[in-house]
């Protein structure tokens, strides 16, 4: 999750100091409204009601202006693309190749397949990872690591997610990986998640497992840092 926020910190903006003037505090505050209304015209996708967002999600109206405005600034046609979110994301880990990983976050964000990202489902995503329940959470690492949307998590499936975790952290990995460690590693979490050795996991067996078993939790939230 910290790098999620690290990718859009950019959101933040400065607030402006209103005159001290009560007068040109209240001119300034109309024409900042004016630029606000302008801005939002100026878009070509706008965002639901502040009040709809605010009622979806976890963050106050306040929250949402800012993550809007630095959205915007980011991506001024109201969308994000999937090159534009892994050159985003990219800047985050110069070390290592972020690309693979960037497209599976991408089309987690995008729930609707669509190609693009709109403000409304980045910030209802980054509501579950950063102040959502246990549960919620892992619905949307499930939804993640299962790729093609099937509903089910294969075991190719989840080497893919990892070995992209993997190659985004680059040289930054200490030991040194083998090539087969992505493997090794899921290996070892597979033969637990796949309690009726089906060979896939289900959403039912993937929720038990990571909340019984402690070294997957803690596995799943050093996977949340990089989200």
């Amino acid at each position: 999750m910290g790098a999620v926020m690290g990718t859009f910190s950019s959101l933040q903006t400065k607030q402006r100091r209103p005159s001290k003037d009560i007068t040109g505090w209240y001119y300034q505050y109309q024409r900042d409204k004016i630029e606000d209304e302008l801005e939002m015209t100026m878009v070509c996708h706008r965002p639901e009601g502040l009040e709809q967002l605010e009622a979806q999600t976890n963050f106050s109206k306040r929250e949402l202006q800012v993550l809007y405005r630095g959205f915007k600034n980011e991506c001024p046609s109201g969308v994000v693309n999937e090159e534009t979110f892994k050159q985003i994301y990219s800047q985050f880990f110069p070390h290592g190749d972020a690309s693979m990983y960037a497209h599976y976050l991408f089309n987690a964000f995008d729930t609707t397949q669509t190609g693009s990202v709109k403000f409304e489902d980045f910030v209802t995503a980054l509501s579950i990872l950063l102040r959502g329940t246990v549960q919620e959470k892992l619905r949307w690492t499930f939804n993640l690591y299962d790729i093609n949307k099937d509903g089910y998590i294969n075991k190719e499936e989840m080497i893919d997610i990892v070995k992209a975790i993997y190659d985004m952290m680059g040289k930054y990995t200490y030991p040194v990986l083998k090539d087969d460690t992505p493997r090794q590693h899921v290996d070892v979490f597979f033969q637990k998640m796949d309690k009726n050795k089906d060979g896939v996991v289900t959403l039912d067996e993937f929720l038990e497992s990571c909340q019984e078993d402690d070294n997957i939790m803690r596995s799943l939230q050093l996977f949340e840092n990089v989200m």
